[in-house]
């Protein structure tokens, strides 16, 4: 019989454990695409890990490294060491040990950890969700102010906790409503291989000024990235994918963290287009990796209107690549009429162009309405 996880880990040094489970988060993370997601799978595989500490292995950090990220959070107006964050994960492990966090600290590190393995992201993490099974080991005080708090944050509806953040300049919570871009989610049946999975979970990005592109934040931008991650994951089949191309740099940012977070860090291409009078043409700066004589090739793209941009590219990298199998993955996509949330893929303005390309699956993040969408620091 082979030992369980447990006994293999109490086998192992602190520190040697430490890492590997801080490794193993940092891939859960990737998978999941949340630090919650993360840390609740690490709970499951081991159940003797407390969720302060499990939120710090789906964070991918050492314990400095997680004191440095609260310093960081705090605008470096504290200077946190590693040994209080072994404190607080050995009170959360064992009763009588360590010593309790305060209630301010559980803040500070709700939204460090937050943050995720890259430091860039926004996720909702509560002071709750750190101390699930300790809060009774709470002092009282801090107990009451902690239900206080559940029952404020839930009683706020997103427009009024945006009005309550504007102005905390580095505010987690204020950076999470950066959000405020997406709208409302539904399912659109997209084309996708034989017996895979067709409905796509997508958002809606509402244009407040319909005369103007819609700038997107790094925030909305991030998270439709993930959302493209997901479908991916969900698609029915494992993708094995051999390149990952990006048209344009908004394109080569989108392939370049999906080849990292989705495709084992895969070769990346580069497709750069140039408008001519007849339409477009490729840079001769475009990269095109090397392959095996049939790749499965991932296409990204920012966004896809009525021009036949991605039929040229689909065309051209057939020329290259023969016998390749050819995914498209695409951030947003216009509809036909002012209605975001389309009853049918056919609703989409380039719906004929990518059926034409005939892809074996399209991926699609978010719906948007003319004129469009514009990356954040205007990546062309």
């Amino acid at each position: 019989m082979s030992p369980s996880r447990s006994s293999q880990a109490s086998a192992q040094s602190p520190q040697k454990r430490g890492r590997e489970l801080a490794s193993q988060g940092k891939k859960l993370w990737a998978e999941k695409g949340s630090v919650k997601g993360a840390a609740l799978e690490l709970m499951a595989q081991y159940p003797e890990v407390p969720s302060l500490q499990a939120y710090r292995y789906a964070a991918g950090l050492s314990q400095d490294q997680a004191a440095a990220r609260y310093n960081e959070v705090a605008g470096h107006q504290t200077s946190l060491g590693g040994t209080s964050i072994n404190a607080w994960e050995s009170w959360s492990r064992q009763r009588g040990h360590g010593s309790p966090p305060s209630i301010s600290s559980l803040l500070i590190l709700s939204s460090a950890y937050g943050r995720g393995p890259m430091g860039v992201t926004d996720e909702d993490i509560t002071p709750a969700d750190l101390i699930a099974e300790s809060y009774e080991r709470l002092p009282i005080e801090d107990q009451l102010a902690l239900k206080s708090y559940k029952k404020t944050s839930e009683s706020l509806d997103p427009e009024t906790r945006l009005s309550a953040t504007k102005g905390q300049k580095g505010s987690s919570s204020a950076q999470i409503l950066n959000y405020a871009q997406v709208g409302s989610e539904f399912i659109l049946t997209a084309p996708t291989v034989e017996y895979g999975n067709s409905e796509l979970d997508v958002v809606t990005l509402p244009n407040p000024n319909p005369s103007r592109l819609l700038d997107l934040t790094w925030a909305t931008f991030g998270y439709g990235v993930e959302r493209l991650s997901r479908q991916i994951k969900n698609l029915g089949k494992r993708l094995d994918v051999d390149a990952c191309f990006g048209i344009n740099e908004a394109g080569l940012v989108m392939a370049t963290f999906l080849s990292s977070s989705r495709f084992s860090r895969c070769p990346i291409g580069y497709l750069r287009c140039n408008k001519v009078r007849d339409g477009i043409e490729l840079d001769a700066a475009s990269h095109f990796p090397a392959t095996n004589d049939a790749p499965t090739i991932v296409i990204c793209d920012f966004e896809v209107k009525h021009a036949d941009v991605i039929g040229y590219i689909a065309r051209e990298l057939r020329a290259r690549y023969p016998k390749a199998e050819l995914y498209f993955a695409v951030f947003g996509a216009m509809t036909k009429g002012s209605t975001l949330e389309v009853e049918s893929f056919d609703d989409l303005t380039g719906a004929q162009i990518m059926r034409a390309a005939d892809f074996e699956a399209v991926f699609i993040a978010a719906t948007m309405s003319p004129p469009g969408i514009e990356p954040p620091l205007e990546l062309r």
